[in-house]
């Protein structure tokens, strides 16, 4: 896969950070197909930064400043596993619907091996008129155990009030089976529970009381928990992961790691 991504760019004359994706038929391993070259890196470029060292928007702008790359593919070394969680302000219980209000509270969380790629802090209006992406939480670990156990942690210690959020689905997609196995394919996410997922944890009410948060307490009409208003629906944000930059002698340095569902925000 790696090497077919180096001939996509190299047959289009490409120059620049970028991300070339490719489809895994479930039934057969060995064989992929092509599918799109995005021009540009993606959300999901952390989980390459975390496992390489690299920091790959810095090398994006070298490139775009006309400077060649430091390092040739074999300074590209993985190191570990790394899993990124993105934290949306969208209601899984809705189909994934946008959600909106005011950050009441909002404490990131930090430990070993824990990135937190956030925009919000206390007081920020969480509106309709652009995506709902609110962080990136990502996780590194020396195997793949480890690191999502990092990550599920990470989305625990998370705390953000007054908008609802997509977090306890995605404790709830990194506790499923497959997904600890690996075995994964795009109808994931509609698989899991997502309607019977509490957006606010029992613990969080009695705080959120003590501090004059009353409402968020009460269910609205429509079975919601939370005083902000919600957003309208919008069109789902483009998935994709970060992509080959050149190397000084004119050819791409590729870095490849596995695919994920688009609906469910986590890149594993």
């Amino acid at each position: 896969m790696g090497a077919a991504a180096l001939r996509a760019a190299l047959a289009c004359g490409y120059t620049g950070a970028g991300t070339v994706e490719f489809l895994l038929p479930a039934d057969e391993r060995a064989q992929f197909l092509f599918m799109e070259l995005n021009a540009r890196l993606q959300v999901e470029h952390p989980v390459t930064e975390m496992v390489t060292g690299l920091d790959l928007v810095e090398q994006q702008l070298r490139i775009a400043a006309g400077e060649s790359l430091g390092l040739v593919q074999d300074d590209v070394v993985v190191d570990g596993h790394a899993l990124e969680a993105r934290v949306y302000a969208e209601d899984p219980a809705r189909g994934f619907l946008p959600t909106g209000g005011t950050v009441l509270a909002h404490v990131e969380p930090v430990g070993p091996g824990i990135r937190v790629d956030g925009g919000i802090a206390e007081g920020t209006a969480v509106g309709s008129h652009y995506d709902p992406l609110l962080a990136k939480v990502v996780a590194h670990g020396p195997d793949r155990p480890t690191a999502l156990a990092r990550l599920d942690r990470a989305l625990r210690e998370l705390r953000l009030l007054g908008v609802t959020t997509n977090v306890a689905f995605l404790r709830a997609l990194l506790g499923d089976r497959d997904v600890r196995a690996g075995r994964l394919d795009t109808g994931l996410a509609e698989r899991l529970p997502a309607a019977g997922l509490r957006t606010v944890p029992d613990e969080v009410l009695p705080a959120a009381a003590l501090a004059g948060l009353g409402p968020l307490a009460a269910p609205t009409p429509d079975g919601h928990r939370g005083a902000g208003r919600r957003g309208r629906a919008g069109a789902r944000r483009p998935g994709g992961r970060h992509g080959p930059a050149p190397r000084s002698d004119g050819a791409p340095a590729v870095t490849v790691r596995r695919s994920r569902s688009t609906r469910c925000g986590v890149a594993m």
